[in-house]
């Protein structure tokens, strides 16, 4: 964003009426014109239609000082008062030079603001204006003239005589930065001079400390390589769970780039696994913050200053600490430089977004204190931004529930982000590389990496987060296009990679130095790391650390040829890949998933088997208790799991006997008799019952797949969740399981199949499930153009379900016009215009869910639109010209705090209506006069503490016959004689089911 038109703090409705008045009004019957027009023929204050004197030219400039002195905060006056009515004098002689310019308002378009600003600069000069300013005046009038010209391009491209055919890019792109200045200057309050300057300074600390991303072996010579943010971020998806949408053809979970998690939310607590990108989004959020230049959907980061507040660092000092320690609580250089009181001011003005990173990063003794401190802020601090992240079962699904936060969990990586991942590893590894064979070779790993991952099973399910994906990446290179097999001969080769033969191969340890082996260091981190988890620690006090590897020195001789503990810490700092040093002091390993299986390895080693089974219900222990069936002996994994199962059934979970599945992966050589058990106990678990348990299921991996029943058999509940279990579980080898349901009866069943087309290779699962599908009551579900365009050419199928932002262009190109009745759009948020749906000459049902950009329905007239569903949280409560749809007999809509609608509001002809009430609160005293037909109403409550509804004023409906209410009651079911009023359970949400609108 220009810093010198947010610096002159003038909002476009302080600007804008005082530019409209150097331009002549355009006359009744102005339209569009086939030319440009001469900016000298526009101005008022020339030829024989003026209207504005050469002194009314000099009041304008004077009142545009005067407005920006007085939005100047305190102490930050941009000029001495005595010098505003010559910095007026010059911006008047420079604005008159419009008049002068040899151009047309197309070429001033393109040229910009800042280029049109030094055009008038020039013409003044070249006419003999002089005159001489201070360097604060100077300032200021170069920041007026920016300002202008932003808003003098802004005028040109609103008049309706513009010729914008070449300029709509420039044109929308003057209107984004505008709005962009309103919201800054509307949030950023008058500052003191210091606070904006130290402001200035932590933006670019914050930019240059968070704009990297750590790629594990990147480069051979060194343990951690760093790319740019812009360059290696990949943006993943995040699953909304705690919105409760239910349409006519019910409403699935919302799914949304997880960046934009806090697009409409102030509160946002998100999930994720161990290496699934949390603290990359955390950083990008940052960074995009500090820079002020957030992407579309983000203009809630406008004026905010970001707050990265990792817990592992802070939990640890002696209390949490207040807004004042911020900084200084994260070891930030600048904490002496923060004026006292700037971050209380930043958080009272509500512009802070808080980042708070790792809640199951700390011990679970030290949660409950987080969330009160957490609670405390947002008591004294309202208004501002925070995201917390967690892994999945750290903390209750509710733990922030009383703190009114949103919840959504980070999907893992579809194939196309393993595949655009790959790339950008493969992209950034070619600046490391020297000469041309070298470059070639990569190419060639690059294509072989895609080969394996679609292909391998176990390879593939290993990748579906950025650490892991990261480090195939890395191995696969090193190892020269081999990968070993299974998860635990992976880490093997990780470990191997990172401790010796990344040094050894770039020849970093020159004759007589001593070096390290393998084994010895992994014994002295397993040390490390069993510290950790026995203590529920994410980092460790250096000294603490040095004592420890002090300890463990006797029973590890060939380390003490480096010297004493210090010394060889600072070893496995320097060389290991494996430990970092966040902070002055402390110690921790580069990802949890390292420490726990080296702690796992440990605890195997000590057989400290009922620890491990005590604490395997611990979410932070799970995947150490995996690991150690992994390390342990055949008679070993005997005593893990049969404990793990004994231990399961006395406390009456599944839990530990999916965990004791689950470990099967790892346990090639087991007693059968074991095993056996272990399957039986699944058979309580399988086929799962219900959509809950089929996900909790799919986390078991792809090993569920084999046990996993056919369709013979099952009831349309059963087969929905194994359904449900296999697409999660996402790998091609779940392509032939659910190819067997492809022509099961159950639409349910066939909508789940439909839904998760994404989550597999494109081709492959189209050819075998997709093409399968009888399209009878089924919504097709298309997330991209590539899919519309198979639906399309394989057709003809009239529901579709398109999710995502589908451009108008390939709305109105890719959609088959003859078919099509029903359509839903999802998540478009660059859809504003329905004019690309006018060619659907046959479109009976249409669904707008998250479409917030959407307001004008006159281009659906002439539709034989009979059903029109308009009910989400992101939509708008009315839209405009819903009368001129004359063809509508049922409408889902918002109802939202007692809100009545516009004048004009009215479809006599409706008989179906279902309000969806956002409202504890809900009215229907506009009912009547909205819909005078209705004969069917709806109401669907979306609040749990929804008081009950009184059904009184619909009396006055003639023809009224039913009532449903799903998640309300009535005050009184009798108000309505002879009307059926009825109550139900609000529906399950489902994907690809059609609307019913008979239903009451």
């Amino acid at each position: 964003m220009d810093p010198a038109v947010i610096g002159a703090r003038l909002a476009s409705s302080a600007v804008a009426p005082l530019v409209k008045k150097l331009f002549v009004q355009e006359g009744p019957g102005a339209g569009l014109v086939d030319r440009p027009v001469r900016i000298s023929s526009l101005v008022s204050f020339r030829g024989e239609k003026s209207t504005l004197e050469i002194n009314d030219l000099h009041k304008l400039a004077a009142e545009l000082v005067a407005r920006a002195t007085q939005h100047a905060g305190p102490g930050e006056r941009p000029c001495p008062a005595d010098e505003d009515e010559v910095v007026a004098m010059h911006l008047a002689t420079t604005l008159h030079a419009l008049g002068d310019l040899d151009m047309d308002d197309v070429q001033a378009v393109g040229l910009g603001h800042r280029a049109l600003a030094n055009r008038l600069i020039e013409t003044a000069l070249a006419q003999g204006s002089k005159g001489y300013l201070s360097q604060a005046g100077a300032v200021l009038y170069q920041r007026l003239l920016d300002t202008a010209c932003l808003h003098i391009l802004h005028f040109f491209t609103q008049r309706s005589t513009f010729v914008a055919r070449t300029l709509v890019e420039q044109s929308s792109q003057l209107t984004e930065l505008i709005t962009k200045i309103d919201i800054l200057i509307e949030r950023l309050p008058s500052q003191s001079a210091q606070d904006a300057a130290f402001e200035r300074r932590y933006a670019d600390y914050t930019v240059k400390k968070h704009g990297t991303l750590t790629i594990v072996g990147i480069d051979l010579s060194h343990s951690e390589a760093t790319w740019p943010l812009d360059a290696a971020y990949l943006s993943l998806e995040a699953v909304s769970q705690d919105e409760h949408t239910h349409g006519l053809d019910g409403a699935p979970l919302t799914t949304l780039p997880a960046d934009r998690a806090l697009s409409g939310h102030e509160r946002v607590l998100l999930r994720g696994v161990a290496g699934s990108g949390k603290t990359t989004l955390v950083q990008w959020l940052a960074v995009s913050a500090a820079r002020q230049e957030p992407p579309r959907g983000l203009e809630q980061l406008i004026g905010r200053v970001p707050f990265v507040l990792p817990l592992r660092t802070i939990a640890r000092q002696d209390g949490l600490p207040s807004p004042a320690r911020f900084l200084a609580s994260v070891h930030c250089p600048l904490d002496g430089a923060q004026p006292a009181g700037w971050a209380d001011r930043v958080l009272t003005a509500g512009r802070g977004l808080l980042l708070i990173d790792g809640i199951d990063e700390i011990p679970e003794r030290d949660r409950e204190r987080t969330r009160a401190w957490l609670a405390d802020l947002l008591l004294a601090y309202p208004g501002n931004l925070w995201l917390v992240t967690s892994r999945p079962s750290a903390v209750a699904d509710d733990w922030l529930a009383a703190q009114e936060f949103s919840e959504f969990a980070l999907s893992p990586m579809s194939r196309d982000d393993m595949a655009a991942f790959i790339d950008r590893w493969h992209d950034a590894a070619r600046r490391t590389c020297r000469t041309d064979d070298e470059r070639t070779a990569l190419d060639a790993y690059q294509a072989a990496l895609h080969t394996a991952v679609r292909t391998k099973q176990d390879l593939s399910r290993l990748a579906t987060n950025p650490l892991m994906c990261g480090l195939i990446c890395a191995l696969h290179r090193a190892r020269r296009g081999y990968l070993p097999p299974g998860r635990k001969a992976l880490y093997d080769a990780a470990l191997s990679m990172l401790l010796t033969r990344r040094d050894t191969e770039r020849h970093v340890y020159a004759s007589g130095d001593i070096q390290l082996e393998e084994e010895p260091q992994i014994q002295l981190l397993q040390r490390l790391a069993y510290y950790l988890i026995r203590n529920g620690e994410a980092e460790l006090d250096r000294d603490r650390a040095e004592r420890i590897v002090a300890e463990a020195l006797p029973s590890v001789p060939t380390a003490q040829a480096l010297g004493d503990a210090p010394a060889i810490l600072r070893h496995l700092l320097l060389r290991s890949g494996l430990l970092r040093e966040p902070s002055v002091g402390t110690v921790e390993f580069v990802h949890r998933t390292f420490q726990d299986y080296l702690g796992a390895k440990a605890a195997v080693e000590a057989w400290d088997v009922g620890l491990l089974v005590s604490h395997a219900d611990d979410t932070q222990w799970e995947d150490v208790f995996r690991m150690s069936v992994a390390h342990a002996r055949p008679r070993e994994r005997v005593e893990l799991l049969t404990k793990l199962l004994e231990r399961g059934s006395a406390q009456g979970t599944a839990r530990l006997h999916l965990l004791a599945m689950a470990c099967l992966e790892h346990a090639a050589d087991l007693d059968p008799q074991v095993r056996d058990e272990v399957k039986r106990r699944a058979d309580a678990i399988i086929p799962p019952r219900g959509s809950s348990a089929a996900r909790d299921l799919a986390n078991v991996g792809p090993l569920v797949l084999p046990l996993l029943p056919g369709p013979d058999g099952l009831s349309d509940t059963e087969a929905e969740g194994c359904v449900i279990t296999a697409s999660i579980v996402g790998t091609d080898a779940a392509i032939p399981y659910l190819r067997q349901f492809s022509t099961h009866p159950s639409l349910p069943v066939r909508a789940q199949l439909a839904a998760s087309w994404q989550r597999f290779d494109t081709i492959r699962y189209f050819t075998e499930v997709i093409s399968r599908l009888a399209p009878d009551d089924l919504y097709f579900v298309a997330e991209s153009v590539e899919h519309l365009r198979m639906l399309q050419d394989t057709g003809p199928r009239p529901m579709l379900l398109l999710r995502g932002d589908f451009r108008e262009a390939d709305l109105f190109t890719a959609l088959d016009r003859s078919p099509l009745t029903h359509l839903r759009l999802d998540d478009n948020v660059t859809l504003s215009d329905l004019r690309c749906l006018r060619p659907l000459i046959r479109l009976r049902v249409l669904t707008l869910t998250r479409c917030p950009h959407v307001e004008d329905l006159a281009p659906l007239a002439g539709l034989p639109l009979t059903t029109l569903d308009l009910a989400s949280g992101r939509n708008g409560t009315f839209f405009d010209n819903l009368e001129r749809l004359t063809t509508l007999d049922h409408l889902r809509m918002n109802a939202v705090d007692r809100q009545v609608p516009p004048p004009g509001y009215f479809l006599p002809q409706l008989s179906r209506l279902t309000l969806v009430s956002h409202t504890r609160d809900p009215s229907l005293d506009w009912v009547v006069a909205s819909f005078p037909g209705l004969r069917h109403l709806r109401i669907e409550a979306q609040k749990t503490d929804a008081h009950p509804v009184d059904l009184a004023p619909l009396r006055a409906l003639g023809h009224l016959e039913t009532v449903t209410l799903r998640g309300i009651h009535a005050v009184d079911d009798d108000a309505l004689p002879g009307v059926t009023v009825q109550a139900q359970p609000l529906p399950q949400r489902r994907v690809g089911v059609p609307a019913e609108p008979a239903e009451h």
